[in-house]
């Protein structure tokens, strides 16, 4: 075998490793697990609210737009963890840079907040 083929050999394994542990999991559980159907088991259930009507209601738009809020200022977050890892090789040019990019974010938050976008009704 090649070098270049040897070194992928391990993740082959990983990966044989999990498929063959998801596959047998689903597979034990079939056989394992309790065979009890009723007609009240089997209807739709959604976190406590019992279904009724059609389900191709449309969603309110400020739905959406608190879901994209949420992982703009998420992602946003995430930016800062590598900052503060390199807090002291980056010195003074790094907390300036950081400090620009804190006061983009909270002047963005306050936009958003006058907007009144993560208000729900």
């Amino acid at each position: 075998m090649n070098t270049d083929q040897a070194s992928y050999f391990p993740i082959l394994m990983q990966f044989l490793l999990a498929v063959g542990f998801v596959v047998m999991t689903i597979i034990g559980s079939s056989f394992l697990g309790p065979r009890r159907k009723s007609k009240n088991k089997d209807k739709s259930f959604e976190c406590g609210i019992e279904s009724v009507g059609n389900a191709r209601i449309p969603f309110s738009v400020k739905y959406f737009l608190v879901a994209i809020l949420f992982v703009l200022f998420d992602v946003e977050v995430i930016f800062m963890y590598p900052w503060a890892v390199n807090f002291r090789e980056m010195g003074w040019m790094g907390l300036a840079k950081m400090g620009i990019f804190m006061s983009l974010l909270v002047v963005g938050f306050f936009y958003v907040m006058k907007k009144k976008g993560l208000e729900w009704e």
